[in-house]
């Protein structure tokens, strides 16, 4: 009996072979044709490993019983086609056709390296023959067999357990490309450039972003170095060596920006501290036209005080819109406003704030200065008590700051405002105190003024571009003249002395053509304003004690200059500012580095290089049309 059983076994194992080399396939039953992993419990999916498989579980007879089955399965290694598993056999038929199999083992494929998708991936759970099922659908019968399977330890049970590489989202894992795809671009490439010039290296960002309900990972590394590189700043002759073009606001070629040069930076960042010097030039002109309806010698121009009106509301709204933007700025990018106080041009613009809050208060109407309180005066002279303590104390102690090295005429706003304090001090009825500042400024204003008459052969030509600022010589005297006269009581010999070296100084730059020619719009025209301001009402004064034809022409001429400048510089800006979106351009003057770079000469020459290749290639075009022609 054991024989026939034997030998009728034998035959279907022939016709499993043979129908395997003919390459027909046998028929699985149908609770084993495809079971996708989807529906095993505790069968983890290939979707984990971020691709999208096909697992199909198929069952094998013992690869030693059957050697064409184990090198169909050597093939297909090698191929990659199929992992092998082994796993201990079933205990019952039950368990074998159960879908919800506990013994089912399988490991993921992991991910192309080339990145292709695969299609399909086939895991192989290899039993023991003594299953309830075969390849032919046929129960298996006992073998000899079985006592070799028998006596092997049986393996235990293994779940893979991948790291899921996509997102899990209601129970589901997406794909990585795609959950990237949707985080906002401001989020996950947040620009971190500009982090050394935020205040306190970005942390009140971060903690204003949170409130709003943006949480931000903090970047420790990034901050550390950043917090290390902004405590350490360049000194003053960086600036001169690193920087040219108006007001020290150009990268030579031998230098590197700390900043992109490819992209425009944020607008608070590109906010200069020389913007006030458009509210000393709007309203310096509404003291302009109060001093024009109110001078008894210029009364036959019949000016109404509606002008004065309009201009200072004008000026009001103007210093309230560059105040609330600087005082941003100090917020958010304080260390930016730190590098702008070490450089030599931009730190006396941090008196024209406080210049433009006392040319507000001169210029007050009529009818809104009803009684005007002596505690505005010296609210405003305090900081600028403080600030010339500092700037005056480095003129006068030497080292990298010292006055004859840092001399430019952007040094009399420095001065200008001793006179400006004393004037509205001595119009409030004060005694002392713009006594005090009329002889502070006149002592500096004189060593100022030889030291930039005799400049040393040491320091460095100013560009051309920083023309303008030459008027800045007018409005110390012109303003001085009428301080004096205020605190005299009348327009004695000293305010005329004083007003005649500004009305010198005056013309010797009005008849120098090239100092209105050759260099773009920017900021530092705004120089000519309020020097060209100050001289006429200067003149006006003068024309109340000597008044003649020529006085009043005189007076009426330089006032309608003024005019003219003011308003034609005011419309240029709104269009640079609105229109062509060029008024503030990249603040490179705060962007260079602590020390001259050690490539610096090989930086020039890759720098010029390219320079004529565009050129070269700018003329390439136009040779071969003349070429074809």
């Amino acid at each position: 009996m054991m024989q026939e059983l034997s030998h009728q076994m034998e035959n279907k194992d022939l016709q499993v072979q043979l129908s395997t080399k003919q390459g027909f396939p046998e028929e699985l039953p149908s609770l084993l044709k495809c079971i996708a992993s989807q529906t095993i419990a505790g069968f983890d999916s290939a979707e984990c490993s971020g691709m999208n498989y096909q697992t199909q579980l198929v069952t094998l007879p013992n690869p030693q019983e059957d050697a064409t089955v184990g090198e169909v399965l050597e093939a297909a290694k090698l191929h990659g086609q199929v992992n092998v598993i082994f796993g201990p056999p079933p205990s019952s038929p039950v368990e074998a056709t159960d879908c919800h199999e506990p013994h089912a083992i399988s490991v993921s494929m992991p991910a192309s390296p080339s990145g292709l998708h695969i299609v399909q991936t086939k895991q192989v759970l290899l039993i023991d023959k003594a299953g309830p099922t075969a390849i032919a659908g046929q129960p298996n019968q006992p073998s000899d067999s079985d006592t070799i399977n028998s006596r092997q330890p049986k393996q235990g049970k293994f779940h893979s357990q991948p790291i899921p590489y996509g997102r899990a989202t209601g129970g589901k894992v997406t794909d990585p490309l795609e959950s990237q795809s949707r985080i906002p671009r401001n989020e996950s490439q947040r620009d971190k450039r500009f982090d050394p010039f935020k205040t306190w290296s970005g942390k009140l960002e971060r903690q204003l972003s949170n409130l709003r309900g943006k949480p931000q990972e903090p970047d420790l590394e990034a901050n550390d170095c950043h917090g290390a590189e902004t405590e350490t700043l360049p000194a003053v002759d960086r600036y001169f060596d690193a920087l040219e073009g108006p007001e020290l606001d150009t990268l030579r070629d031998t230098e590197v920006s700390v900043l992109p040069e490819d992209k425009k930076w944020p607008f608070l960042l590109r906010f200069p501290i020389s913007s006030f010097g458009m509210c000393l030039g709007v309203s310096s002109q509404a003291i302009l036209w109060k001093t024009l309806a109110i001078s008894p010698s210029m009364s036959f121009l019949h000016v109404s005080l509606t002008v004065n009106l309009v201009l200072w509301g004008i000026s009001l709204a103007l210093m309230a819109t560059v105040s609330l933007i600087y005082s941003l700025k100090i917020v958010f990018f304080f260390e930016a406003v730190r590098r702008e106080y070490h450089h030599p041009i931009r730190v006396n613009f941090f008196f024209a704030p406080w210049i433009a809050c006392l040319f507000l208060v001169l210029g007050l109407p009529p009818s809104v200065a009803v009684n005007v309180q002596p505690a505005i005066w010296y609210v405003l002279m305090a900081p600028i008590f403080c600030l010339e303590l500092k700037i005056y104390g480095q003129w006068m102690s030497g080292g990298q700051r010292r006055l004859s090295k840092v001399a430019n005429p952007s040094n009399h706003l420095s001065i200008v405002g001793n006179f400006v304090g004393a004037l509205l001090g001595a119009s409030m009825g004060l005694k002392e105190g713009p006594i005090f500042f009329f002889a502070v400024g006149l002592a500096h204003y004189t060593v100022l003024f030889v030291t930039l008459y005799q400049r040393l052969p040491t320091n460095v030509t100013l560009p051309k571009e920083l023309h303008p600022v030459f008027f800045l010589f007018v409005a110390a005297p012109s303003v001085a003249c009428m301080a004096w006269a205020k605190i005299r009581g009348d327009f004695d010999y000293g305010s005329r002395m004083a007003y005649f070296i500004a009305m010198f100084l005056y013309a010797s730059l009005a008849v120098r053509i090239n100092f209105f020619r050759g260099f773009r719009f920017s900021l530092a025209w705004w120089a000519y304003t309020f020097p060209m301001t100050g001289a006429s009402v200067a003149t006006i004064k003068y024309s109340m004690e000597v008044t003649n034809v020529l006085t009043q022409s005189l007076s009426v001429g330089l006032s309608a200059i003024s005019t003219f400048t003011v308003t034609a510089l005011l419309l240029s800006t709104i269009i640079h500012a609105f229109i062509l979106h060029d008024l503030f351009p990249n603040d490179i003057s705060i962007a260079i580095t602590q020390k001259r770079p050690k490539f610096s000469k090989k930086l020039a020459h890759l720098r010029s290089a390219s320079s004529d290749m565009k050129d070269l290639e700018a003329s390439l075009p136009k040779n071969n049309s003349e070429l074809e022609l």
